[in-house]
């Protein structure tokens, strides 16, 4: 009558899970939820959603998660599949893979970057050679 069933990945939506300061945490994070930092991160991190890396904040590891924010440390390989936005106080070294990359003017930036391919907002990727 009264019992919580489990709750979805829909339900999930919006919803976010918060390391905060002072917080340190030595291993991998897994969640379908958005996720912000503001601790210390020593791991791996994939989530299905949203990874923000509050100006406290410090990550050694790889993250993979569907868009971020940085405003904190950062060293190891992160992927980000749609926007990654790098703000003025972030400190990134490594290797990063993004959609689309946004970097404010202070933000030090020393790492290789890779822009992913994404054919449908290409409009040459769609056109054909003619005759085929």
């Amino acid at each position: 009558m009264f019992e919580k069933s489990q709750k979805s990945y829909t339900d999930l939506l919006g919803k976010t899970n918060r390391i905060v300061e002072g917080t340190s945490i030595t291993g991998d994070i897994v969640s379908q939820a958005d996720l912000r930092l503001d601790g210390v991160i020593v791991g791996n991190i994939t989530t299905q959603g949203r990874v923000v890396i509050g100006p406290a904040a410090s990550v050694t590891g790889d993250v993979k998660c569907k868009s971020a924010d940085i405003e904190g440390k950062f060293n190891g390989h992160i992927e980000v599949q749609e926007l990654l936005s790098i703000k003025n106080k972030a400190h990134i070294q490594g290797e990063v893979v993004a959609g689309k990359l946004a970097v404010e003017p202070g933000a030090v930036f020393t790492a290789t970057c890779t822009m992913k391919n994404t054919p449908k907002n290409n409009p040459a990727h769609d056109k054909q050679p003619a005759g085929q």
